[in-house]
């Protein structure tokens, strides 16, 4: 089978997210840029993602084309192919409807940048793209113009998508937003969360950008 270690790294992250709660049923999907090919893996629609088979991921061009595999890719092809044309940086992304994150994107609210390491994982302040139908170029256009060059963006009544060099790195940013959208939201609680200041931000920018070279 072509390319099955990747697949089966798939496989292995949608159980992870299943097992944590960042996922659940037939909701998220995942993607990643085969090296050196014009083509990418992706996982399909209306699946129980957290019992895929190595078998059930297909592989698309750039055309959204099915290269090889019997199911139907993702309903939201239209967007991971856009952030691979629109970002070379990027050969692996999430998306993922967790609970603390999403409560960020049904109220269209983006997540400050409020602890350093977020902005280490994520390149700044996570943005909302403004809401489309899934699965429409429309949708594909606003996540394209909210991530601009971070790693991680919220849907507008939906939910998140993360990217990365490599899957482990998409789930890293995934994981980091999630925390990162408790802790705002636990510290609404007691009182209004405090931004970093802005010396310590464009720092903290510059080190991402480091860490991106």
């Amino acid at each position: 089978m072509l390319y099955y270690e990747l697949r089966k790294k798939i496989v292995e992250i949608f159980r992870m997210l299943n097992e944590k709660g960042l996922s659940y049923g037939i909701t998220g999907n995942i993607s990643i840029r085969i090296p050196n090919e014009n083509l990418f893996l992706i996982t399909p629609s209306g699946l129980k993602k957290a019992t895929l088979k190595i078998d059930d991921i297909l592989i698309i061009n750039e055309n959204g084309e099915i290269v090889e595999g019997k199911r139907n890719p993702s309903i939201e092809t239209l967007i991971h192919l856009a952030i691979y044309k629109k970002r070379n940086d990027v050969n692996a992304i999430i998306h993922a409807h967790p609970i603390y994150s999403s409560v960020f994107a049904v109220i269209g609210i983006g997540i400050a940048p409020i602890v350093e390491e977020m902005i280490l994982y994520t390149g700044g302040e996570i943005k909302v793209a403004k809401y489309a139908p899934s699965g429409t170029e429309e949708l594909a256009n606003n996540v394209i113009e909210a991530l601009n060059n971070r790693k991680a963006v919220l849907l507008m009544n939906h939910g998140i998508i993360t990217c990365g060099k490599d899957l482990d790195d998409a789930f890293d940013v995934l994981i980091c937003v999630e925390r990162v959208a408790k802790i705002y939201l636990l510290s609404k609680i007691i009182g209004e969360p405090k931004i970093l200041p802005k010396e310590i931000i464009e720092i903290e920018e510059d080190l991402f950008k480091l860490k991106q070279d």
